[in-house]
């Protein structure tokens, strides 16, 4: 097989990689992105038919490209898709699909690291890993397959018509699992979900989408989640052309609401009483948001219009009131459980110590503890907004300040072996260094 040499490798195509592809154009530093499918494959085959994008197109897009959509529109996952092959198309990004990697390790001689690929072996002095944090769907072992019921994973859901007849158990309640619990419901299947603790902020609130009060409020630079919310998903969706999620409504049009799935014995599943306290989580955070949002214009004298039917709660549904924390699932007509549980990541193919017990990168900002490598696409890399399609853009372009900074060290040479003949390196990374120095973004 072939063997090449490249200053850095990209692995991953997505928004992650052709981000990171284009700060590195910018800078002049050669590299090669390898995908092992297509252009933003995830986008494409790794969610439901009618996925839609949560953030409005005027916000959740690179800044050199728009989509074809209307600006406040959600769009499409196949226009999200086109809109990457596009925009790497504007940038020639370098980028060779059908391309597997199967293992990076440091090189055995000379700097840098060697990466085993489906088409050969490249040579690189910097690796960054664009793949993302969906990279292994997370099923729960609680239900046995010998139960009967047939299990999947949100990732592995298309529509409701893949499904077998009968009632549908939808487990989680972020942005997956309440959308395709509503859209089941919607084509006539007898729903129950489960909901654990949530935020739910507003779609939109005095004229304006969610996206927009997090960046005027400052939330989307939020470093970390805040000290106990580490694992508490965002209940939002952009579906049928955005909406407020609302778990009472919800129930009121004939989804069983439940607690969060426990244990699973001789056909029944177990639930926390913990629901009435996971809703009213979801409600204080969705208040609070519309309070500070008040303030702001307050603050600030905008005209924006007032919208107090946005603080109206409506009744408790009876599922709430009177939590059933036993269901036998056969009685109750349930044939799928549809685990919207999340994803792990998986980066066993990078053989170097850079990741915790639990196979998590050890970095900041991206920049990972083993010198050379960085990860690009990680919630909550650098801020609340990295995980989105613009926030990725703007850690890739920290990676790639981060790599000229690298550049101009290793092009640097003492006083003495300049005197004693050497030519003193022009590596633009020295003046990259010095100019970042000088803004304090060092």
């Amino acid at each position: 097989m072939s063997s090449e040499e490249t200053e850095v490798l990209v692995i991953g195509a997505g928004q992650a990689g052709i981000a990171m592809s284009e700060h590195l154009s910018e800078r002049g530093i050669a590299h090669i992105v390898v995908e092992r499918e297509r252009i933003a494959e995830r986008w494409r085959t790794g969610r439901w038919d009618s996925l839609v994008a949560n953030g409005p197109a005027w916000h959740d897009r690179f800044p050199g490209l728009e989509f074809d959509v209307h600006p406040d529109a959600f769009a499409p996952k196949e226009t999200v898709a086109r809109y990457f092959e596009a925009y790497a198309e504007k940038i020639a990004a370098p980028i060779r699909t059908g391309v597997e990697v199967t293992a990076v390790r440091r090189r055995s001689s000379g700097p840098g690291f060697t990466a085993e690929t489906s088409a050969g072996t490249i040579h690189a002095r910097y690796v960054v890993a664009a793949t993302g944090p969906f990279q292994r769907p997370v099923i729960p072992a609680v239900v046995p397959a010998e139960a009967g019921i047939h299990q999947l994973h949100s990732s592995g859901y298309r529509n409701p018509q893949q499904l077998p007849d009968g009632a549908v158990l939808v487990v989680g309640a972020g942005s997956s699992g309440v959308q395709i619990a509503d859209e089941l419901r919607r084509a006539g299947r007898k729903v129950y979900l489960a909901v654990g603790p949530h935020d739910r902020p507003p779609r939109s609130y005095r004229g304006r989408d969610f996206c927009w009060w997090l960046g005027v409020l400052g939330k989307w630079e939020m470093a970390a989640p805040p000290a106990g919310a580490e694992h508490v998903t965002i209940a939002v969706s952009g579906a049928r052309g955005g909406h407020t999620v609302d778990f009472r409504r919800l129930a009121a049009e004939g989804i069983t609401l439940l607690g969060r799935a426990g244990a699973f014995e001789r056909g029944t599943m177990r639930f926390a009483p913990d629901l009435a306290a996971n809703i009213a989580r979801g409600d204080a955070n969705y208040l609070d948001l519309l309070d500070e949002a008040d303030a702001y214009v307050a603050r600030n004298g905008i005209d924006l219009p007032a919208e107090p039917e946005a603080r109206v709660i409506g009744p408790d549904p009876e599922c709430l009131t009177d939590p059933i924390l036993e269901l036998d699932l056969a009685a109750s007509g349930i044939t799928t459980v549809l685990w919207a549980t999340g994803f792990a990541v998986d980066y066993s193919w990078m053989e170097f110590d850079a990741f915790d017990d639990r196979g998590r990168p050890r970095h900041h900002r991206g920049v990972s503890v083993e010198p050379g490598v960085y990860f690009l696409g990680l919630p909550w890399q650098s801020r609340r907004g990295s995980s989105f399609i613009w926030g990725v853009w703007h850690d890739a372009r920290y990676l790639a300040d981060q790599i000229m900074i690298q550049r101009g060290y290793h092009a640097y040479l003492p006083e003495a072996a300049t005197a004693a003949g050497a030519s003193t390196p022009s590596d633009s990374g020295l003046d990259h260094v010095a100019a970042l120095a000088a803004s304090g973004a060092l």
